[in-house]
This record gives C-alpha cells, structure tokens and sequence, in this order.
C-alpha cells in the first residue's frame, strides 16, 4: 500500500498532515510547501512562465504540470486540492481563470480571460447537514487540444471539449463538446461543425 493510500485511510493521520500542508479552512499550501516540496514534486517545461501574481495553490499528493512555451497569466488561480491540474505545451491561461482539478488541458489551448474550470461539486442533498460539511464529489474535466475559450466562459465537472473546438464567451458547458464543434449560450450547444468532406464549417 503506498503512502498516500496509508494515509487516506487513516482519519486522524489524514487530518494531521493536512494540517500540515494547510492551514486550517484555508486552500493555500503553507510556505514551507510552496517552497521547499513544490519545486521538487511538480513539473515546469522549457520556455513556460507563471506570472508573479498568480494564486498557485497545489499541493504535493496532486500533480500539477505545465507545459513546454505555455503560460498562466496574472489573478489566475490553479487548485489540484481534490485533482491534478495537468496543462500541455504552448497553451495560455489567460488572466484571472480559475481551474480546479482534476482538469487535463492539451496543447496549443487559448483560455482568454475570467474562465471557470471546475472540476469539483459540492454534495448537498441531506438538508440536515449544512453544505460545506457534506462531501466533495469530483468528475474530471478534459480539454483537448487546439481549442479555444472565449472569456468568461465555464467548463462544468465532467465535461470534454473535442479538438479544435470554440466555446464562446459566457457559454456554460454542461455536457461534453464533440470535436471540431463551435458551442455558444447557456447551457452550451453546438451550432456549427467542421465539414471533413466538404472542407467547410456546417452551421447545425
């Protein structure tokens, strides 16, 4: 058994090394993690920047990883508390996103600006527990690659975005996105595809 599954196992061990990592109600590592374990445990490629002012909170028992030539632009935030965040090669965070694992991004991926990746729902059916106290459910979200999103869009728990797909700004993703499909309104549909015959986009 390896050590993390030791340690999910054990309630009282969990919570000590959470305490640990995290101050207590907050998401933010403590220094120490920031400092001296992050470096050692997850990955940056050759020629990737991650502007001085983004909130990079992630943890050592969740990868996170970014690409080579791809940037996270400033007032972003990047959460791998309940999943990896893993980001391919010249791919672009764009200012103020919020991306909460577990979330997969692929190459050559624009994020324009003020975009939700969220991975993570909140339980909420028992009406005797308050909301914050219930479960965290999780379902991974998958963007693959060539895609573009438009600002302030929001990619919900679960969702896959095909290749070279455009979800356009303010759209509400609920449901996955084929390939090569242009997807608008909330929640998202698609009203355009690309032709492979006819060598054109086909509005639906």
């Amino acid at each position: 058994m390896s050590l993390k599954e030791t340690i999910k196992q054990h309630a009282r061990l969990k919570k000590m090394v959470h305490w640990l990592l995290i101050p207590a109600g907050e998401a933010r590592p403590r220094l120490w993690v920031k400092w001296l374990v992050n470096p050692f445990k997850h990955t940056r490629g050759k020629g990737s920047a991650i502007r001085r002012r983004v909130r990079l909170d992630v943890l050592p028992f969740n990868n996170f990883s970014l690409g080579n030539y791809s940037t996270i632009e400033d007032f972003s935030t990047i959460n791998n508390g309940v999943g990896p965040v893993v980001i391919g090669q010249h791919s672009l965070v764009g200012m103020g996103n919020t991306i909460i694992g577990p979330v997969t991004i692929g190459n050559n991926v624009i994020l324009a600006q003020n975009i939700v990746v969220s991975a993570l729902n909140h339980e909420y059916r028992d009406v005797n527990i308050p909301i914050h106290q219930q479960k965290i459910i999780t379902a991974p979200i998958v963007i693959e690659d060539d895609c573009w999103i438009a600002a302030n869009a929001v990619i919900t728990a679960g969702v896959t975005i095909g290749k070279h797909s455009v979800v356009a700004a303010g759209a509400v993703v609920t449901k996955s996105i084929p390939p090569y499909s242009v997807a608008v309104g909330n929640p998202a549909k698609v009203i355009k595809q690309y032709d492979f015959e006819k060598q054109e986009w086909v509005r639906l």
